[in-house]
């Protein structure tokens, strides 16, 4: 048959070579050949055009390979249901996080679910969203936690929870003196409590002269902070731009420049006597964040059980209680 000896074929397309191939492949080069050349005569076409460095594919080639990936697709999902017969003592579930996530959100959720499921093998990959996003297509990660909106044509989502942002401030400002009445205690935000409509949100155009420690622009914090400084008709001095949320709280916390972050940083994170903590307008602050998969997969069973534990702790979410000021909470799948 056509596709028998498919794997030595795949290996070469991923090399581009024949000589690299075969060595992943423990053959030699000639007795590779040879086993290519006895597929492409059976099709009756060259799968490689040898005469291009690296190699490439011939268009039968190309329709080669993607029958190849759709059956190594299936063979995975034969795989994994097997594994699901099994009653989880196999499997494996990898999600990618950023390194906020990673280290405060994923550690309770990991620890209860390997709990409950001590034989699935459980790995967190750490990246950027754009990496972390083409890994997942890829089918590298089962999953990404991430709280910018990914494109809903490729991918799935699980809902976790919504959380919100908020203003940190160097509690050595003087501004600070002038603004008791819109400071957040840290266990007004741990609880929830500052959702609540009787706390007001601070006038921001207050610090319109002061300096601000902002995400790089792709990120989708730095693209909210632009819409609330905006909306009180100021455009934010940065006096640095970051990667990382918790690098730039921790400037924050040094005296550098306020910047914005999530609640979900502020709860998880040392508590830090030097910083100020103010409530944002609801409708810039608030984002949501989802498990993300790839569309039309096949939903193994470990991965269900790990949606069971991610729809049963969102709903026991700090300030649940409280309304959105006309908000509404709810979110489609």
């Amino acid at each position: 048959m056509i596709f028998n000896g498919k794997e030595y074929v795949y290996e070469i397309y991923r090399e581009r070579s024949f000589s690299t191939a075969a060595q992943k492949l423990y053959v030699t080069q000639p007795a590779l050949s040879n086993k290519i050349k006895r597929i492409e005569d059976e099709i009756g076409s060259p799968i490689f055009d040898r005469s291009t460095s690296p190699i490439r594919l011939t268009e039968v080639g190309r329709a080669y390979i993607e029958t190849v990936e759709q059956m190594i697709r299936l063979e995975e999902n034969f795989a994994n249901f097997l594994s699901d017969t099994q009653n989880l003592k196999k499997g494996s579930l990898s999600i990618g996080s950023g390194a906020m996530f990673s280290s405060y959100v994923l550690p309770p959720l990991l620890a209860e679910y390997k709990a409950a499921f001590p034989y699935v093998e459980v790995s967190v990959q750490e990246g950027g969203v754009n990496s972390l996003q083409k890994r997942l297509l890829e089918g590298a990660i089962d999953l990404l936690i991430e709280n910018e909106e990914l494109p809903l044509v490729n991918f799935e989502r699980q809902r976790y929870r919504t959380e919100y942002m908020i203003l940190a401030v160097p509690g050595k400002w003087e501004l600070n003196g002038r603004l008791l009445a819109w400071q957040q205690s840290l266990d007004n935000i741990v609880t929830g409590r500052f959702l609540a409509p009787q706390y007001p949100n601070v006038p921001l155009d207050q610090f319109a002269e002061l300096p601000f420690v902002l995400l790089s622009p792709e990120n989708r914090t730095y693209q909210k902070a632009l819409a609330v400084c905006g909306h009180y008709g100021f455009v934010p001095r940065a006096i640095l731009t970051l990667n990382q949320q918790l690098t730039a709280y921790n400037m924050t916390c040094a005296g550098v420049g306020a910047s914005f972050v999530s609640d979900t940083l502020v709860r998880s994170a040392r508590p830090h006597p030097d910083v100020i903590y103010y409530k944002l307008d609801m409708e810039f602050a608030r984002r949501d964040i989802f498990f993300y998969f790839k569309k039309k997969r096949y939903i193994p069973k470990c991965m269900e059980e790990f949606f069971k534990l991610v729809e049963e702790k969102s709903r026991a979410v700090p300030g649940a209680e409280y309304p959105l000021n006309g908000l509404d909470g709810s979110i489609s799948r």
